[in-house]
């Protein structure tokens, strides 16, 4: 696993693209312009790595397109240290960008293989998420709530309730809901029982599957 001076530049035309296209988070864009994605994926599909678009890494999964990564985290607002769940680790390349955003990262994936796979691989490239798990992420980790924040990388018919009753008071859950396409949601707890939703556009995840272990 080599990274170039070729692919840091094309790591830097990535990040002018999602600049472009509105995001503005410093530390966001530093995670995108340092995490080397073409480790993410398949060494024959290396020249596809900084393209912004998503790609598929087996398991019927994809890695998600840089620009919703970055959307995704920008919406969540990370503070270093905060408590963040993820549900979908998936090819672990949104798991590095929490963990580069100071995040201590839980997070759950539901596909057996990816889930050994990206276990042995985050921890090649460096990463330390704080708990990875083998399971349903429908449930959350009730044992290690409340967070500060939720992300989910896969798209949702229903918002789940256990992940809502999982955000501490003031805490975040960005999910895309629906079926193709799905509208990105973000909620806000902003008391025990009452959330604010914000909707931010269209995107396109693979689907989120309960029950499916």
């Amino acid at each position: 696993m080599k990274d170039t001076t070729r692919h840091q530049g094309k790591r830097r035309q990535l990040v002018d693209i999602i600049v472009k296209k509105g995001i503005t988070n410093p530390q966001v864009l530093q995670a995108i312009g340092k995490i080397p994605r073409h480790f993410f994926m398949d060494s024959s599909f290396e020249d596809h790595a900084y393209q912004d678009k998503a790609f598929p890494i087996g398991a019927d999964q994809t890695i998600s397109q840089p620009y919703t990564v970055a959307f995704q985290s920008e919406l969540l607002k990370i503070k270093k240290g905060d408590q963040v769940l993820e549900i979908g680790t998936g090819s672990g390349y949104q798991t590095a960008v929490l963990c580069e955003l100071g995040a201590k990262v839980y997070s759950i994936e539901r596909q057996q293989e990816l889930f050994k796979k990206t276990k042995l691989f985050l921890s090649k490239l460096g990463y330390r998420p704080k708990f990875l798990s083998f399971g349903d992420g429908y449930k959350g980790l009730p044992e290690y709530a409340p967070f500060d924040s939720i992300i989910v990388t896969a798209g949702a018919p229903f918002v789940p309730k256990p992940l809502l009753s999982q955000l501490k008071i003031g805490g975040r859950l960005v999910i895309p809901v629906g079926d193709d396409p799905q509208v990105m949601t973000l909620f806000v707890r902003v008391e025990a029982t009452k959330f604010e939703k914000k909707e931010f556009g269209e995107f396109r995840f693979v689907p989120l599957l309960e029950d499916k272990n």
